[in-house]
């Protein structure tokens, strides 16, 4: 007879089975605040709800896991000596990306409230997993690119667009649908990629060029085509690289290592050469490189500001059920006074970014209709977003990582790759510093942009005192130009604060406006999670986070 040494009990149950936007209250009341019609509103809430409740499936989980414990391997030659130049993927990042794909979110251009449908759909899809966003938000924002050369733009713009995903190294006529990367940054420059030193020389065919040179950062390398800047004769230029050339050879692209990452296992990195033989076809006017690309990069810095409010989103319904479910001193965790203090205040920093990411989804569709207003708010927005929302996400995972104490830190939970994947959007696109330069080229060059900023945070003037005391201290450091660069950090942290405030106050419920007035823009700002001032409806903001 044998008899147990333990039982176990007091274990939190896997959080499956649920609707990821079903459960968001923020970005389900975003999506219907926003869209222009009341029919389509609700056909893309039908066609989220059952995003959503995929992406809250065991399934979509166990590929998420999967596609992360087997990273992808480089193939540089086959067993014949020949290069080849191929990356291999586990199946289930295939079938996170045919669901991806699928579901849109390559195709927010054709659709009108295009960008907020998909917007919303990356929010709750990248809650599965993370890495394989990046080749969807590249090829969806390979378009606006692309169209500054409407011949390319006619043959690859319904191939990116398309809700087909075919994997496989073939010419692009003979697929339903491709993926975009992007080459930009060089071992020697990084982010200035004004020192890149790629060559592209001009070839007999009208707008084809050879490239010699290398990039150090060319992201989803198993992507069928893309943007790379390089330096033709009249300076730094844009141009579209296939992989596959039209006649079905392959295109010189020498995949010479993948990089070994601290996140985003699943997605691969790599380093990638040139060799004079490797075809492009330019995209815009030589010398025009950045300003062809930088409607590309607007695009996935949106992304980042996205992504990063999807992975907060997720860390904080894990600790909220965590603590839901979970005993400890006599009683529920979620009903203890200082946990439920942290999960509040994790509660509004996850809301408040779901709230900016979505009103500058609203924001694009709006400018792609003609709105000149929108498109100068994005000018400024979009940047100061992706500097704050990207930076707040990393302490809010290692936050949330901690209200399950170790069972947390243990591979199993799913945290520990949230908090890898955590500084990712941080860094992509420019790093904090690049961000808060841009801030500033925007306010010194485009003074429409801060009109628009201004009119927008307007809207809710006299609705808070801390706001308004707020949107004061923004126009009083505007005032002062003396050493702005130093502060500018400061700067742009104010300029998202007052703009997250001016979104919760007009459109959240009053206890979330409150909390998050008093502890980001009054007088009570603790510097740790968990130090929300006394007096706040903490239950109700907690209540508002839960997933079902």
């Amino acid at each position: 007879m044998t008899s147990s040494t333990h039982s176990v009990a007091n274990q939190v149950p896997p959080l499956v089975g649920h609707d990821v936007f079903g459960a968001d209250a923020a970005l389900r009341e975003a999506v219907a605040r926003y869209s222009t019609d009341a029919a389509r509103a609700r056909s893309t809430a039908a066609e989220l709800g059952e995003l959503g409740r995929t992406a809250g499936s065991a399934r979509a989980q166990e590929w998420g896991r999967l596609a992360n414990e087997n990273p992808p391997v480089l193939h540089t030659h086959d067993r014949y000596g020949e290069r080849v130049d191929e990356v291999e993927f586990h199946p289930a990042w295939h079938q996170l990306l045919e669901k991806g794909v699928a579901a849109g979110l390559t195709a927010a251009w054709p659709r009108p409230d295009g960008h907020l449908r998909r917007t919303a759909a990356f929010v709750v899809w990248s809650q599965v997993e993370a890495g394989h966003g990046c080749p969807l938000s590249m090829t969806h924002a390979a378009v606006p690119a692309l169209r500054a050369e409407p011949e390319l733009a006619a043959v690859w713009e319904p191939l990116l667009t398309s809700t087909v995903y075919e994997p496989g190294l073939r010419p692009a006529a003979g697929k339903a649908g491709v993926l975009a990367g992007m080459g930009m940054t060089e071992k020697q420059g990084g982010s200035d990629v004004r020192a890149n030193t790629t060559e592209a020389v001009p070839l007999a065919e009208a707008g084809a060029y050879a490239l010699r040179g290398h990039k150090w950062f060319c992201s989803a390398p198993m992507s069928d085509v893309f943007l790379v800047l390089a330096r033709a004769p009249g300076g730094l230029t844009c141009f579209l690289l296939p992989r596959v050339l039209p006649d079905g050879s392959r295109n010189t692209f020498l995949i010479q290592r993948l990089k070994d990452k601290l996140g985003n296992r699943s997605n691969a990195s790599a380093e990638v050469e040139f060799d004079g033989s490797t075809l492009a076809w330019r995209i815009g006017e030589e010398g025009r490189g950045v300003a062809t690309i930088i409607e590309m990069v607007a695009a996935t810095r949106l992304d980042c500001v996205a992504g990063s409010a999807a992975i907060m989103r997720q860390a904080v319904t894990q600790a909220v059920h965590h603590a839901r479910y979970r005993s400890a001193f006599g009683g529920p965790l979620i009903d203890k006074p200082l946990m439920r203090n942290v999960l509040a205040d994790l509660a509004l920093e996850s809301e408040a970014a779901t709230a900016l990411a979505m009103r500058l989804a609203a924001a694009q569709d709006r400018a792609a209709a003609g709105s000149a207003g929108e498109r100068h708010l994005l000018r400024l927005a979009v940047p100061a977003a992706k500097y704050w929302v990207t930076k707040r996400c990393t302490p809010l995972t290692a936050e949330a990582l901690e209200c399950l104490g170790g069972n947390g830190y243990v591979e199993e939970s799913g945290m520990p790759r949230l908090l890898r994947e955590s500084p990712l959007n941080s860094i992509w696109e420019g790093a904090g510093n690049v961000q808060a330069l841009d801030v500033l080229r925007a306010l010194q060059r485009e003074p429409q942009a801060l009109n628009a900023f201004l009119n927008e945070v307007g809207q809710s003037s006299g609705a808070d005192h801390r706001l308004d005391a707020a949107i004061k201290e923004v126009l009083t450091e505007l005032s002062d130009l003396d050493g702005i660069e130093a502060r500018a950090r400061r700067l742009v942290e104010r300029l998202a604060l007052v703009l997250q405030g001016s979104l919760l106050v007009r459109h959240a419920p009053a206890e979330v406006a409150d909390a998050f007035c008093a502890s980001r823009l009054g007088g009570e700002r603790g510097l740790a999670f968990g130090t929300l001032p006394n007096g706040l409806d903490l239950e109700a903001v907690v209540e508002r986070a839960l997933p079902g």
